[in-house]
């Protein structure tokens, strides 16, 4: 259901209103970063095309009940009117996937009112297939939807690109990769909250990102901002990283949780800057440590927030270079 979406309001309102209009394009090309909803979109519209029981809105606005028959079965992948692409075990989508769709579009549908067709990751669709697939495009099945979904839309050829009109997707905000997190993952509210802040607007990155523990590596780039901002003292700054998670080993997984802890400085110092200057909270990326972060802009100003921000640029890249991850967080320290 479109009201299930999390973001993306101003694309979900256009689709909405379409589908109530009867004037929603037989194509579409939904483009933008991979892991911020764009198929749940795509579902949503199959859903409010083919739903028993739609709801309008006072807006003019279509939305399926997400409870009827249909709904749900559209939901499990079962509804013979909703059909779904996607890469196979090669990671490619050949031409034979292809035609088969092509042969079923050219009927009426079985039992919705119309027949859609997703084909997610469209951009691992091989040249042959874009071809076929380019026929269609350029007489659509009256009673059918074709919804391309891709992270890397210039992948498709240009004729392919052209007959579907594009619906740019942006990254969500922190707070909707949380949101997102806590509603459909079972996260804690502390643990969304981390992975949101290096997520970069992604749920999908969100979930597989590494293994680095998100919110200890989070807590650790906290103590650290709290303890250079109390003292100047080398061997104290030193002493708030001397348990400092990722430290005490050279192995994947240290430079893994020492990465993810310097990801979260970044964010944090970033998040600095908003709160300092009094920008619009909506964009911090950590807004549940906005009480923390309001008591550390005395200590922090513009210019040491960009001192700050740029060591943990060489920081992250000494890291790269396979340095040591306790001689980076000692160094790191004495420069914050």
């Amino acid at each position: 259901m479109f009201s299930s979406v999390i973001g993306h309001r101003r694309l979900v309102s256009l689709l909405s209103r379409a589908i109530a209009r009867d004037t929603l394009p037989p194509a579409l090309l939904l483009a933008g970063p991979a892991g911020v909803g764009k198929r749940r979109v795509a579902m949503a519209v199959a859903q409010a095309n083919n739903c028993l029981e739609p709801r309008t809105t006072n807006e003019l606005e279509r939305d399926a009940c997400g409870k009827c028959a249909s709904c749900r079965r559209i939901e499990r992948g079962t509804h013979p009117d909703v059909i779904v692409i996607e890469p196979g075990d090669t990671g490619s989508i050949k031409i034979e996937a292809v035609r088969d769709v092509i042969d079923r579009a050219g009927y009426r549908p079985f039992e919705g009112r119309r027949r859609v067709v997703i084909i997610d990751d469209a951009d691992a669709l091989v040249v042959p297939a874009q071809n076929a697939l380019l026929k269609t495009l350029e007489e659509m099945p009256a009673a059918s939807i074709f919804l391309l979904v891709s992270s890397i839309p210039d992948a498709l050829l240009p004729t392919v690109r052209s007959r579907c009109p594009r619906l740019r997707f942006g990254p969500l905000s922190p707070a909707e990769v949380a949101q997102t997190l806590v509603r459909d993952h079972r996260y804690s509210e502390a643990d969304a909250q981390a992975a949101a802040a290096d997520a970069d607007g992604s749920v999908g990155r969100a979930l597989t990102g590494d293994s680095a523990d998100l919110t200890a590596a989070r807590d650790d780039a906290r103590r650290m901002l709290e303890q250079s901002a109390r003292t100047a003292d080398p061997a104290k700054r030193l002493d708030a990283v001397r348990d400092l998670s990722g430290t005490k080993g050279t192995t994947a997984a240290d430079r893994d949780q020492m990465a993810a802890c310097l990801r979260a400085l970044a964010s944090l110092l970033r998040d600095l800057g908003i709160v300092a200057t009094h920008a619009d909270r909506r964009m911090l990326a950590n807004v549940d440590l906005a009480p923390q972060l309001e008591k550390l802009t005395s200590a922090f100003d513009h210019k040491r927030s960009l001192r700050a921000y740029s060591a943990v640029d060489t920081a992250l890249d000494a890291l790269k270079r396979n340095a040591s991850p306790k001689i980076v967080a000692d160094w790191l320290v004495l420069q914050l």
